[in-house]
């Protein structure tokens, strides 16, 4: 991405590995910008409940959606997104879910992918959630 301010957003995949697939495994910000970093958001609609109760996929593009909303409240886009760090209560409930969390990734986030890890934890503060996004973007 490169935008007339001067930033530019790439991709870094070492020489001779295999190409990542749904991430990056490094993403370089060059140029002028601002970096705004977006703490933990579950599946919270607007009124601070859970939505998707029990159900990893719906969770996880809410919790999306909302990291997204705040990257747009600070004036840039899904795109301008160069980390994310995905917390999850049971792994198994993710890979059983990965066709449905890859459609409601691509319809927040299009075919833009950042540097991105996925944690297994005991547990998550919100009662109910089950997957946590944080993350970290380079704005113009």
């Amino acid at each position: 991405m490169s935008a007339e301010s001067g930033m530019h957003i790439a991709s870094i995949h070492p020489g001779g590995w295999k190409p990542a697939r749904g991430y990056s495994n490094g993403t370089l910000v060059s140029g002028a910008g601002r970096l705004l970093f977006v703490a933990g958001q579950v599946a919270w609609d607007e009124a601070q409940r859970i939505v998707g109760e029990g159900d990893f996929a719906v969770q996880f593009e809410r919790a999306l959606r909302n990291v997204a909303a705040v990257v747009r409240t600070a004036g840039g886009e899904p795109a301008h997104i160069v980390r994310l760090t995905i917390y999850v209560t049971d792994k198994s409930q993710y890979l059983a879910a990965q066709k449905s969390v890859g459609e409601g990734y691509r319809s927040v986030m299009g075919k833009h992918f950042p540097a991105m890890a996925l944690v297994e934890v005991k547990g998550l503060l919100e009662e109910g959630a089950l997957v946590e996004i944080e993350a970290t973007a380079a704005m113009p």
